[in-house]
This record gives structure tokens, sequence and C-alpha cells, in this order.
């Protein structure tokens, strides 16, 4: 697979936005930005990788996993 292409078949994972990231540090907020969250309830889905569940761990008490 080249660099640029989307692997389909990778493991992926549902995230939540569920807290604001008012009145957090804003690493947190660059992180939640990261994982391409926007607002309170919005769901992406990520790859899910070491590098995005230390994005995760970080962030874990304004995001549900599931």
């Amino acid at each position: 697979m080249r660099r640029g292409q989307r692997n389909e078949t990778a493991p992926r994972v549902k995230v939540t936005l569920v807290r604001s990231t008012i009145g957090y540090n804003k690493r947190q907020a660059l992180v939640v930005r990261g994982l391409g969250l926007r607002r309170i309830g919005h769901s992406v889905e990520v790859v899910d990788n070491p590098s995005i569940r230390g994005m995760l761990h970080k962030v874990r008490h304004l995001v549900r996993v599931g």
C-alpha cells in the first residue's frame, strides 16, 4: 500500500465527543481536533492503532469509545 491510500480492512473504532474541551488543557483540545471531532455528539471512525489509542487515553474523560 502506498502512502496516502486508505486501508479499508484495518480495524476501526468509533469515537464520540461527549464533553466540551472548554476549561481543559489546550493540548487536550488539540488531540480532540486531531481525532477529527468537531462538536459534542459528533462521531468519527478512526483506525485502531497504538498512536490513536494513546490519543484516546489522553482525552478519555471527554470521549466515548465504542
